[in-house]
Formats: structure tokens, sequence, C-alpha cells
């Protein structure tokens, strides 16, 4: 693929109602979109850094700043011998993961429709249906959590994960639990934790609770390893995994039974089925956690998670959960048995609304060969 040009767009885009986890509450996104074109066929890729360096020490501002400065000044006008060969031409850029992916992935969008096939085939995919839950976040009470789990089942989500954290924790997975019984429930800590809470997670593991989501530090997976030793609940690491070494190196010590793959967090699709291939090897599953993307990331996530191993429902849900229009057409929907089916347009298989894209945008630049 010759890349003759790329054009950065960095968009507003207002979520439905304000998502808070232990990091803080967001509503206003601002999303860096990526269209890669070889003069034909054009791919789109999507930066899922957030707004603060919270979840990571990457922003849109600094993704914007890496991109401009030497992401895209190492691809444009390269010829490239396929999507999975762009990790060469940015080895010499340390990081910045979430800022490589959003060129990564236009390039396997572009690849695929070149090539005339659904994005989620040139992966390798062999789920024509993924299975969905939902995330949810903090809440002003328990009883709006429990309306909004509520809703949640009731639109066929097949699991639930709901964000904790200290003083939001033992009390809100028993309420949740004697409320919905039979649901499969999940807590996700965002790191909020450490080892001298091991009480607080060894009473939440009365409950049935499949995963405890990266409950302590974000560069640690020793201490993951003790705790996890101490419960019964697996332990899925997020935070602390950023490539497929790092998967290694967690499940050799115990670290965890799980892992949420997420397409920014470790830099594109080369690396999610390195990194995928590592757990399936290893009897560890995998789910595809979300970043509140618009429909390009969301469609991206909707193909990666046709990977064999990623068999736990993923944070992948309907475009109207979070916007009141989304940027694909049709929007990503997810049908009342709590499924996604794959399609088999080229590509990432939905169409840009590129009239609507141009109207969010409030900055683009463009870079050309």
């Amino acid at each position: 693929m010759f890349i003759k040009q790329i054009e950065m767009r960095e968009l507003r885009m207002r979520l439905l109602q304000p998502f808070e986890t232990s990091f803080g509450a967001t509503q206003d996104r601002h999303i860096v979109l990526l269209k890669v074109s070889d003069g034909t066929h054009a791919g789109w890729g999507e930066v899922t850094a957030a707004e603060g360096p919270f979840y990571s020490y990457e922003t849109w501002q600094t993704a914007w700043h890496v991109l401009c400065d030497y992401i895209i000044p190492s691809v444009v006008g390269k010829e490239i011998d396929g999507a999975g060969r762009f990790g060469a031409l940015v080895r010499g850029i340390r990081g910045h993961n979430m800022a490589k992916a959003g060129v990564e992935t236009a390039l396997w969008d572009l690849e695929a429709r070149i090539r005339n096939i659904p994005l989620w085939r040139l992966l390798g995919g062999t789920r024509e249906r993924i299975d969905c839950g939902v995330s949810i976040g903090i809440q002003e009470s328990l009883d709006k959590l429990i309306a909004k789990i509520d809703t949640e089942v009731k639109a066929g989500y097949r699991r639930i994960k709901i964000k904790i954290k200290p003083g939001w924790d033992v009390e809100v997975i028993r309420q949740v639990r004697t409320a919905f019984p039979g649901i499969l429930l999940m807590g996700d800590a965002n790191s909020a934790y450490t080892l001298a809470d091991v009480d607080v997670f060894k009473a939440m593991d009365e409950y049935d609770v499949m995963m405890f989501e990266q409950p302590l530090h974000y560069e640690d997976i020793i201490d993951h390893a003790e705790l996890q030793k101490q419960i019964h609940t697996p332990i899925c690491l997020d935070e602390s995994i950023h490539s497929a070494g790092d998967a290694r190196k967690a499940i050799q010590i115990g670290a965890c039974r799980i892992i949420n793959l997420k397409l920014g967090r470790v830099g594109g699709h080369r690396e999610v089925r390195a990194v995928h291939d590592v757990c399936r090897d290893n009897g560890v599953p995998v789910w595809c956690g979300g970043m509140l993307e618009s429909g390009i990331g969301r469609a991206h996530n909707v193909a990666l998670s046709s990977l064999e191993n990623f068999s736990l429902p993923g944070d992948v849900s309907a475009s109207r959960r979070y916007w009141s229009e989304d940027i694909i057409d049709p929007p990503v929907e997810v049908s009342l048995a709590g499924q996604i089916t794959q399609r088999d347009a080229p590509g990432i298989g939905y169409s840009v609304k590129e009239d609507l894209v141009e109207r969010l945008t409030v900055r683009c630049q463009v870079f050309s060969a």
C-alpha cells in the first residue's frame, strides 16, 4: 500500500449522559480521527485517548502532537506491505500506543477495503456474532444504579460491569447481586485500591462476581499476583497490559486469570492479536474493553472481537447508549439476545457519515506525499 495522504481531525462529541469512574466524570469527548488514503481507497481509525492523563498518560492533545510531529511523517509517502508492517515504521517512537493505534487501525481498514473483504475476516476472526456487555459508571445512588442495570438487562446485555471505588464497593456489589441473582456481574476498580484493601475483596468474593478488573496500581503485576492468591474471584488486568510480553509475564506469575484487550492501549490490531494468542495458548480468556469510542472505534472493536479467544462478553455496546447520532451508518446495534452481528461489507463494514464528521470537526490537518 502506498500511503498518499493522511487526514487528521479533532471532533467534539457530547455523550448522552456523564460517565463516571474512579478517575472522575466525562461527558464531552474530544475524538481524534485518522483517514488514510492510497489515492483510490480510504481507511478510518480513531485515537481512544481520553481528555485527561488518568487512565493513561496519553490524552487527545498529546496524541495530536505526537501524530503531527512524529508518527504521520514516518508513514505518509511510504509504501508498506500490509497494515501489519506499520510497527516497523514507528519502532523508534517509544510508547504513545493510542496515537499509533489511530493510524494502525486506519491502515487495517484501508487494506481490507483494497482487498474488498470485511476487516474481521482479514484479522482472522471466526465469530460471526459477538456477545455484548455494558459498562455502567458510578451513579448518584444505589437506586439509580439498580434502575440502570435493570434497563440494560431488559435490553439483552449478557454481562454487567459496574465501576467500583473505595466506599462504593462491598455494599454496592451486595445489593446488585441481591437484585439480580442471575446476571454475569463484574467490578472495575481502575486501580483505585492497594493490597491493604484485601479484606474488601474478600468480602466481595462472597457475591459470585465473575472478575475484578484492575484493582491495584496500573504498573504493578506483583501485588496483583499476591491479591489473586488470597481471593477466589479471578483478577482481570487492563491498564497493566501493553504488549504480548506483558501478558506472558502476568500470566506466568499468576497476576490474573483474564485479560481485557483494548486496541489503543496495546497499539492496534497487530499487537491485539499477539496478546490474544499468548492468552489463548495459556488458557486465559480475553474480552474487548471500551473507551467511549465513536462509531469508528466501536466498529474496529466489533471486528477484533471476532477472534476466537474473545470468549467473554465485552464492552462493545450499541451506539445509542452513548450518542444522539453516531458518525457511522448504520449505527452499531445490539440484538435482544445481546449480540452484534459482523457485517460483510469491506473494511470496518460501516459507512462513515462524512458530512456529520465535517460538522463536528473543530480542527483538521492534512498530510500529503
